[in-house]
C-alpha cells in the first residue's frame, strides 16, 4: 500500500484514516507518510522516531509550519472508515486525520509557494505531554520547528482558533480526625471541611479577556474529590481536584499566584501546569492568513501544541477539519466539506 497525494482527497483522506494509529503504534503509517514525501523532488525530508518533517528550501523571506499528528486514542469499533453522505466516519476522522490528509495533499500540490514550508507529521500527541514527540523534537532539533507562524491542523470545523488556554490543576487537602459515625463528637469530618473551599468556587467569577483582539474565557473549576474510609467512619481527609483553565495573557507563575489568591489560608499542591498561547494574529502574516480563510478568528477553549511553537516564539493558530466535539466520539466523524474547504484556503494562502 502506498499513499497517493494528487489524487482525490476523500481517498487519501480515508487510506489515511484506515491505517490504525492508537499512540504507541504510529510506525506503519509514519512509514507511509515518509515515503509520500520522499517522492516529491520539492522537499527536504527528515525523520526523528515516527516523526516526519518535510521542508521546501527556496530561500523566501518567511517560513511557514504546518503540523499534525499522526495517533489516535483507542479504537472502539469504528475502523475501517465508512462514508455516509458527506461524512466520513471512523476513529480519528475528526482529530486528526482529516488534517493530516489535508496537509499531505498540499505538500504535494505546493512544489513553489510563496514562502518556505515546513510539514510536521507526528506521534505521541495522545498521551502525557513529555512523551509528546513534539517535547523531543524542540529539545533535540528546535530548527525543525522554526518559522514566522504556525498551522495547527486541529480540528476547528473548518474556522480559525487562535493561541489557546493554559491549564493547570492542583489539589487542596482537608484534615479531620477519624471517629465512628455513631459517636461523630469524638472526631472531625475532613469532607465538611471542603465545603468552605467549594463555596469559593461557587462564587468565583472567571475573567473575560480581550488578547491581540479575541476574547478569552477563564475557568476555575472542582474536577474531583475523594475522602472517605467507610460507611460508619469520620473521614480524616479529603482530597480537592480543582482545574484552572487560563487566558494567554497569564504566564504559569501568574496562574498559580492568582490560584493562592483565591485559596488564601490553604495549601495547594500544583500537579502539572501547561501554558498557553498568544494568537499573533496582529502579525501581517496571520492577516494574510485570516484573509485567504475567510471569515472571523474565535479563541480555542482548550490546549493545544500551538503553545509549544508558541513557546519558541512563533505564533500559532488553530485551522482544521472536523466539528472538536467529535473528537475521541465513538461515532467521529469529517464532514467531507471540510476538507475541501482547508485545503483550498492553504492553497490559496501558499500559493
Amino acid at each position: 500500500m502506498s499513499l497517493e497525494l494528487t489524487g482525490d482527497l476523500v481517498t487519501l483522506f480515508r487510506q489515511v484514516v484506515d491505517v490504525e494509529s492508537v499512540s504507541g503504534n504510529e510506525r506503519v503509517l509514519a512509514d507511509l507518510v515518509e515515503a509520500a514525501l520522499r517522492r516529491l523532488p520539492h522537499l527536504a525530508v527528515v525523520r526523528t522516531g515516527d516523526t516526519i518533517v518535510a521542508r521546501t528550501n527556496l530561500g523566501r523571506s518567511e517560513r511557514v509550519v504546518v503540523a499534525g499528528h499522526l495517533d489516535t486514542v483507542p479504537v472502539a469499533g469504528n475502523l475501517p472508515s465508512r462514508l455516509e453522505g458527506d461524512l466520513v466516519f471512523g476513529r480519528g476522522t475528526a482529530d486528526m486525520k482529516g488534517g493530516v490528509a489535508v496537509a499531505l495533499a498540499c505538500a504535494a500540490a505546493l512544489d513553489a509557494p510563496n514562502r518556505d514550508i515546513t510539514w510536521i507529521f507526528y506521534d505521541h500527541e495522545e498521551v502525557a505531554a513529555e512523551d509528546n514527540s513534539l517535547t523531543r523534537v524542540a529539545r533535540e532539533h528546535p530548527e525543525w520547528l522554526a518559522g514566522d507562524f504556525a498551522v495547527l491542523m486541529e480540528p476547528t470545523s473548518a474556522q480559525v482558533e487562535g493561541g489557546c488556554q493554559g491549564t493547570l490543576r492542583f489539589t487542596l487537602s482537608t484534615h479531620g480526625t477519624a471517629a465512628h459515625s455513631a459517636r461523630a463528637w469524638l472526631g472531625h469530618n475532613a469532607i465538611h471541611d471542603v465545603a468552605e473551599p467549594l463555596a469559593r468556587l461557587a462564587a468565583y467569577q472567571p475573567r473575560q479577556v480581550d488578547v491581540d483582539g479575541l476574547v478569552y474565557r477563564e475557568g476555575l473549576n472542582a474536577v474531583a474529590i475523594a475522602g472517605g474510609i467507610a460507611g460508619n467512619v469520620i473521614p480524616d481527609a479529603c482530597v480537592l481536584t480543582v482545574n484552572f483553565r487560563f487566558a494567554p495573557d497569564r504566564d504559569e507563575a501568574d496562574a498559580q499566584r492568582h490560584c493562592r489568591d483565591v485559596f488564601a489560608g490553604h495549601e495547594l499542591d500544583f500537579i502539572d501546569v501547561a501554558p498557553g498561547a498568544r494568537p499573533g494574529l496582529d502579525r501581517p502574516i496571520a492577516q494574510e492568513f485570516l484573509a485567504a480563510v475567510g471569515g472571523e478568528a474565535r479563541p480555542k477553549y482548550g490546549w493545544t501544541d500551538v503553545a509549544r511553537f508558541s513557546a519558541l516564539g512563533v505564533p500559532a493558530v488553530n485551522f482544521g477539519p472536523a466539528d472538536p466535539g467529535k473528537a475521541h466520539a465513538d461515532d467521529e466523524c469529517c464532514p467531507v466539506a471540510d476538507l475541501y474547504a482547508c485545503r483550498d484556503a492553504l492553497l490559496r494562502w501558499l500559493s
